[in-house]
């Protein structure tokens, strides 16, 4: 499932930073890796699961490899808070009330 690659590709704090420089702008793996403590290896094994996620594009140009967000690789988790957003206002409201009762 689409979703849980997603997920699993933003679990890492890394690689999610990864994604943010990469929204911001479209990076060299040799831009990215100036950014980072990690070597550029690491790095190109972040941006892999990214773009493995879909959550990434890479263009060639040359030898070069460039990298940016790709806006429908996020769509899946969109749709999953999506589902999710109408149960947590009933639930949050059911808490509020089990909380007021708990006061002394």
């Amino acid at each position: 499932m689409i979703e849980s690659e997603v997920f699993r590709a933003l679990a890492d704090p890394t690689r999610r930073a990864v994604l943010e420089r990469v929204a911001a702008r479209e990076m060299s793996v040799g831009e990215l890796k100036s950014h980072f403590a990690v070597s550029q290896p690491a790095i190109s094994q972040h941006l892999a699961a990214l773009k493995g996620a879909g959550l990434v594009a890479e263009r060639r140009e040359g030898r070069f490899a460039y990298y940016r967000a790709d806006p429908k690789g996020i769509a899946p988790l969109l749709s999953w808070v999506k589902r999710y957003r109408a149960f947590w206002p009933e639930r949050i409201e059911k808490l509020k009330d089990v909380l007021k009762g708990m006061d002394p």
